[in-house]
């Protein structure tokens, strides 16, 4: 063999060994979601807000997506957040109740260890996982992160109001100064499945969230990642740090918002700065509605009536903007979008399959991110604990019950159902329930076909220590 052979072949093989290592990270986006809790529809700029400062969301939409019609899972914490993790409807999963709202630090049980969360998914096709922030979905080592497919782990086990030991009656909290001293709430920050503070300084909470969460961009800059940044806040009570506070003209609110802002802007740096813009996918939402019973402390839903805890459409539709160069066409979409869609939507673009043994309630959105083609999410089902509240199609949203958030009164059963269409009518104002047969007639077909498959798992809320 002479040596122009002898350097072609060692040439080619150089070739194949450079795309064999290039392989080793397929074209597959890297993933973070950032999700507020208590965000109202009404809270950032670009859906509305002139008063709280906004900047980095509003430059990561006029760059991405804005979805004006997108839901969560449910209008309160833990469901909320099953709901997103699996692609499901909370009472498939168990993990939500009629009774019981949420989990609590002396609740028994946490998410099934047969439900596969986006982490485990993804985890399918060799990402890194994070999560950063609040889980709320168990409060003991079985239920933990860890054992649903995040690698660490690095944030509270439930809301930054609960382990309340100042004395004082929990409601009693928020008319006095005692609801700003974070030492009232004896909530642990753990690392991983050990608790390294408690009480957490709240203080310092969003700061460090914000730390955690670019160290781990910066250790997998070269691998697929997957960041899961769950905000402990603007739920209260409500802290900032030095940097923040007092400077919003917006109030203590304010203050945490635009201490959330300042990180989505210094993340989306970070991503630019590592050159992983045209591989990244950004996705920022909110847990569910604002807190209105909070006042000043609470949020807006903005055009929309109602918040946290109803399911009106303050309660459930939420701000949300999506962001990534590589993947995501600019513009607004004003097709009906759910957190669910991001398990179905994530596995797709991670080539991962489809849990077959399992219904997925999410749709797979990654056509309307290239494109902004049409939704394949036509319908959303809004549910309090096991009941069926209210259905949306396309345009139109028919209540069959209500249930008010935090009046203390139990469900209504609606003898003539609310129907209103929300493109023209946000704020559930005119009921035309009478004027559209033919829409009542398709709502009810849509109705008995997903009561047709629907099995509610046991309820998991209302065991308690």
């Amino acid at each position: 063999m002479n040596k122009f052979k002898l350097f072609a072949i060692f040439f080619l093989a150089s070739i194949l060994n450079n795309c064999s290592l290039n392989d080793s990270k397929p074209n597959k986006p890297n993933i973070i979601v950032i999700l507020a809790d208590d965000l109202g529809y009404g809270d950032i700029g670009v859906f509305g807000n002139n008063i709280i400062s906004t900047p980095n969301i509003d430059h990561m939409a006029s760059e991405g997506q804005k979805w004006t019609n997108f839901y969560a899972g449910s209008s309160v914490c833990t469901p909320s957040r099953a709901a997103l993790l699996t692609g499901r409807l909370p009472l498939r999963t168990g993990l939500t109740s009629n009774s019981k709202g949420v989990l609590f630090p002396n609740s028994l049980n946490g998410i099934p260890q047969f439900e596969i969360t986006i982490a485990e998914q993804l985890k399918k096709s060799n990402y890194n996982t994070k999560l950063v922030g609040k889980w709320h979905l168990g409060n003991t080592d079985e239920y933990f992160p860890l054992n649903h497919g995040f690698d660490s782990w690095f944030g509270l086990p439930y809301s930054n109001d609960m382990d309340n030991v100042s004395n004082i009656d929990y409601w009693d909290m928020w008319r006095s100064d005692e609801r700003k001293k974070y030492n009232n709430f004896n909530v642990p920050l753990i690392l991983d499945n050990k608790i390294i503070e408690r009480p957490v300084n709240q203080r310092t909470l969003t700061k460090r969230y914000l730390d955690e969460s670019l160290k781990f961009i910066e250790d997998n800059s070269d691998k697929n990642f997957f960041l899961y940044l769950a905000h402990s806040m603007p739920h209260v009570p409500l802290f900032s740090s030095e940097m923040f506070e007092g400077k919003s003209n917006a109030g203590s609110y304010g203050d945490v918002i635009e201490e959330i802002d300042y990180g989505v802007g210094e993340i989306i740096n970070k991503i630019k700065k590592l050159g992983l813009s045209e591989n990244t996918i950004i996705v920022f939402t909110s847990e569910n509605g604002p807190w209105l019973e909070m006042g000043e402390e609470g949020g807006s839903a903005g055009i929309l009536r109602g918040g946290k805890g109803s399911t009106w459409e303050g309660g459930i539709r939420v701000p949300t903007v999506i962001w990534g160069p590589g993947y995501i066409k600019s513009g607004i979409v004003d097709d009906i979008g759910t957190s669910m869609d991001l398990f179905s939507t994530f596995s797709h673009l991670a080539e991962v399959e489809i849990p077959n043994d399992r219904i997925i309630d999410g749709n797979n959105l990654s056509d309307v991110f290239k494109s902004l083609s049409k939704s394949p999410t036509e319908s959303f089902f809004y549910y309090w604990g096991s009941e069926l509240m209210a259905v949306r199609y396309k345009s139109y949203k028919l209540h069959l019950n209500l249930h008010e958030a935090y009046d203390g009164k139990p469900m209504e059963i609606l003898e003539t159902p609310f129907l209103y269409n929300l493109d023209i009518d946000p704020s559930e104002k005119n009921n035309i329930y009478k004027d559209d047969l033919e829409v009542l007639n398709k709502i009810d077909e849509i109705i008995k076909k997903h009561k047709s498959d629907l099995i509610i798992a046991k309820d998991l809320l209302i065991d308690l220590k």
